[in-house]
């Protein structure tokens, strides 16, 4: 007999999307039913996941058009963050054809397992009689920090500095530390009151599901149980290594990007290069460094004495450097885990997006952190100030950096054993072993496929 059938309704975009693939392959390979909702341009990111298990289905809906988003764009990366708002309000037209799908369907799923970006699928679960599972695919500290400040939205929007009490020693954060959703709300805007209602929706899910694990995030996640007044709270990751052999092995699953031949050049050229003495530079697909900006970070990773990987969009291309030798430029995409993987990278500036966090962590490496939105800077004050794994460098997304303050913090961060190196390679190690048998994140996959296969039986 087929074990339950889940649902599963990834966000379209690249950082929400591939975490929930990964956790939707170890389900699949774990006795459940899955089938997985998707829209025809995003279909092609699924081939990898279909691949390697044939029995997940599909449901391939037509993408909703929104006033806001131009015709053919369904994904994040197509657009850039600013459209999150159009994108869940566009998908939540489909309600209506996935009503049909399920009361057509001879085993319809018992759940509904949805990104957290897609609340509204708890009222649609509702309406179907069914559970909805929120993954997400940031951490538990910036889910705890994002739900109190929807709730109290209207106190927290009035306030310069926002304590919250609820969370483990009371931390503090500025307005504009706060996560990008909740400084771009506006109350008269039926759209983002629907995006707010969504985020309000989630704290009502019969599970919540994190790509995080007990090491990192044990004492938010056991805040989030009390606060919901129930133990299915599950910490899965980091997801990228489930269902590998080996998970010390890193960066052979990135997929073939167009126009990213360099990447046997940049390991080339970092082999030549003692251990841990790189820093690698990115800040992710949507953030475009002004000509300020990079001219001010090139010359501090210049003067560091540090040797470099940085990586820029292809419209930067025309950036020289002086000629020293010490950086090696990439253009466009980047084959980041490989990078981060690499013996001879110690440290990485980053914008601490989840993904790029999770990376690091599991590459051992050391965070030079420069938060600009969104999640970034909760996530930065999660590394620094809980675990010590990382060194602030700069915050803003307008923020032009002191070219010689931001050179000596590389050097005097990339010099010797510093503690943040020591601690960054500890949390590495309590990374795989979250993952390995018996380790926390691999005995909550464990809950959670009981709990799922439990419901087929209800």
């Amino acid at each position: 007999m087929a074990g339950s059938h889940i649902l599963v309704f990834p966000f379209p975009a690249q950082g929400h999307m591939l975490p929930l693939l990964d956790l939707t392959h170890y389900l699949a390979t774990h006795g459940l039913t899955i089938t997985i909702l998707v829209t025809p341009k995003n279909l092609p990111i699924l081939n990898p996941l279909l691949d390697s298990s044939p029995s997940i289905q599909t449901l391939v809906l037509p993408f909703p058009p929104h006033p806001s988003l131009p015709a053919g764009v369904e994904n994040v990366k197509d657009i850039g963050n600013h459209a999150n708002a159009p994108i869940i309000n566009s998908l939540a037209k489909l309600q209506d054809p996935i009503t049909q799908w399920f009361n057509s369907h001879s085993n319809p799923p018992v759940a509904i397992l949805s990104d957290f970006f897609l609340g509204w699928t708890h009222h649609l679960a509702d309406k179907l009689g069914i559970h909805r599972i929120c993954f997400f695919s940031s951490g538990a500290f910036l889910t705890a920090v994002l739900d109190y400040s929807c709730r109290n939205i209207s106190v927290v929007r009035s306030q310069s500095i926002t304590v919250f009490h609820e969370l483990p020693d009371s931390p503090s954060f500025s307005w504009y530390h706060l996560p990008s959703v909740i400084r771009a709300y506006n109350e008269s805007d039926p759209e983002w009151i629907f995006v707010l209602d969504g985020h309000v929706a989630n704290g009502l899910s019969w599970g919540w599901v994190f790509n995080t694990f007990d090491a990192l995030e044990s004492r938010y996640m056991e805040g989030l149980k009390k606060f919901i007044g129930h133990g299915r709270v599950f910490g899965v990751g980091p997801v990228s290594l489930l269902g590998r052999s080996d998970p010390l092995i890193r960066g052979k699953s990135e997929p073939e990007q167009p126009g990213s031949g360099s990447d046997c050049d940049v390991v080339r050229w970092l082999d030549g290069k003692p251990n841990g003495s790189v820093v690698y530079a990115c800040f992710g697909s949507q953030k475009f460094l002004t000509s300020e900006q990079m001219e001010a970070l090139v010359v501090g990773l210049e003067d560091s004495g540090i040797s470099y990987v940085l990586v820029v969009k292809p419209e930067q291309g025309g950036l020289v450097l002086d000629g020293s030798g010490r950086g090696f430029v990439i253009k466009g995409w980047a084959p980041q885990v490989t990078i981060l993987s690499h013996e001879a990278v110690g440290g990485f500036l980053s914008h601490c997006g989840w993904n790029s966090v999770l990376e690091a962590i599991l590459s051992g490496v050391m965070i030079l952190a420069w938060p600009m939105e969104a999640d970034q800077y909760v996530n930065a004050r999660l590394l620094v100030e809980d675990h010590g794994v990382s060194v602030r460098v700069c915050e803003g997304p307008n923020t032009v950096p002191d070219s010689v303050r931001l050179a000596r913090i590389i050097a005097e961060s990339m010099s010797g054993d510093k503690v943040e190196k020591l601690k960054a390679k500890e949390m590495r190690n309590r990374a795989i072993e979250a993952v390995k048998e018996g380790g926390s994140s691999l005995l909550d996959l464990d809950r959670l496929v009981k709990e799922l296969c439990n419901l087929n039986q209800i």
